[in-house]
């Protein structure tokens, strides 16, 4: 399959927060095995940051790029032979696992395709944080591929071939994380077993105000959702029904309050809903995964005193974890006011992201 002639596309994917219903998504998955277990939602909204790459078809090679933080550029050329990509997507400690995986799966399903020259030249959006970061990079190999090659695809297919290319690699993601091929905008993301349902279409009253915090910590993913998916597909116990408990008819009672409460615009309320989901999940998650859920830099920010004039309230991001925090501020001047005190106070690097129209 030959591409068009020294076609050169620029890309971009914006990483993805979720606003509610974290670890759902593969929650829900699971009432393939066990039909009583509630439907997973997830409500999320792309970032004003992202991943920047400008991609080109190659003839017989995988190159890719990347500019690190640093400034230093890093490159590496791969054969489309399939035991060399599948190699690179299953090391552990490749920073082209992911796109090595996008490939292997485009290439199974298209094997006419050629390869593939994708320069990461910025990024924007902090690593490791709850954020998609890995995500992002997996929608934007798929999305490269199927520009240069006029395949075609839908905005869903290019999520399930990011999602089949994650999967590959060491990083075990579920489905919501391809939400932020939806761009920056909110979604509200419904799974039941393999089945993915999307409503691009979530009202929004008036503006709400986020602000998105890097704690400048670390979280370890795959421990989480190993301890979580204990709880998966029977629970055993009562910590294990805790965690169906939450992620099921609880996850959707706060759904379904922060909806209402995004239609008629009000920060308050969707404040409100955070300070609650948070709660929810420090009592019913934290016994199944002590050691990484205790979250001992996320809880101080949450409680911190001078930041409560400020704002409505504020949650975890993503896995939870001390890795990213975020905030429903009461104005957007209050949001500036919060993001400074946040970074003089903790020394921390805050994202601004409103939802709606200003």
């Amino acid at each position: 399959m030959t591409p068009e002639p020294s076609k050169t596309l620029d890309l971009f994917v914006p990483g993805r927060v979720c606003l509610f219903g974290e670890h759902s998504d593969w929650a829900g998955g699971f009432r393939k095995e066990n039909p009583d277990i509630p439907q997973g939602q997830c409500l999320i909204s792309g970032t004003n940051q992202g991943i920047f790459a400008r991609v080109s078809a190659h003839p017989s090679n995988l190159v890719l790029k990347s500019t690190l933080d640093n400034g230093k550029r890093e490159y590496i050329t791969l054969s489309l032979e399939n035991d060399e990509l599948m190699a690179e997507a299953t090391c552990a400690t490749s920073m082209w696992s992911y796109i090595c995986g996008v490939a292997l799966e485009m290439r199974k399903k298209y094997p006419n395709i050629c390869g593939l020259v994708l320069d990461n030249y910025k990024t924007t959006l902090p690593v490791k944080k709850g954020l998609s970061s890995s995500a992002a990079i997996c929608v934007l190999a798929a999305r490269a591929f199927n520009k240069l090659y006029s395949l075609n695809l839908s905005t869903r297919d290019e999520m399930e071939f990011a999602y089949l290319g994650e999967i590959l690699t060491p990083s075990k993601c579920g489905r919501m994380d391809q939400g932020c091929a939806f761009g920056s905008k909110p979604v509200l993301m419904k799974f039941d077993g393999d089945i993915l349902n999307v409503d691009e279409k979530v009202d929004i009253g008036g503006p709400i105000h986020l602000i998105i915090v890097d704690l400048h910590a670390s979280k370890s993913t795959p421990h989480i959702l190993s301890d979580l998916r204990r709880a998966y597909p029977k629970a055993s116990c009562d910590i294990t029904r805790g965690v169906q408990k939450l992620l099921g008819e609880v996850n959707h009672d706060i759904m379904n309050e922060a909806l209402q409460a995004l239609q008629e615009g009000s920060g308050e309320k969707v404040g409100a809903c955070m300070i609650r989901a948070q709660a929810e999940f420090d009592k019913f998650a934290i016994p199944a995964s002590p050691d990484h859920l205790t979250s001992p830099v996320l809880h101080k920010v949450l409680n911190c005193e001078k930041l409560k004039p400020f704002v409505h309230g504020g949650k975890g991001v993503g896995s939870q974890g001390d890795g990213s925090a975020q905030f429903v501020a009461k104005t957007k001047n209050d949001q500036m006011k919060a993001i400074r005190l946040i970074e003089m106070e903790f020394g921390m690097t805050c994202l601004p992201l409103t939802l709606g129209n200003v």
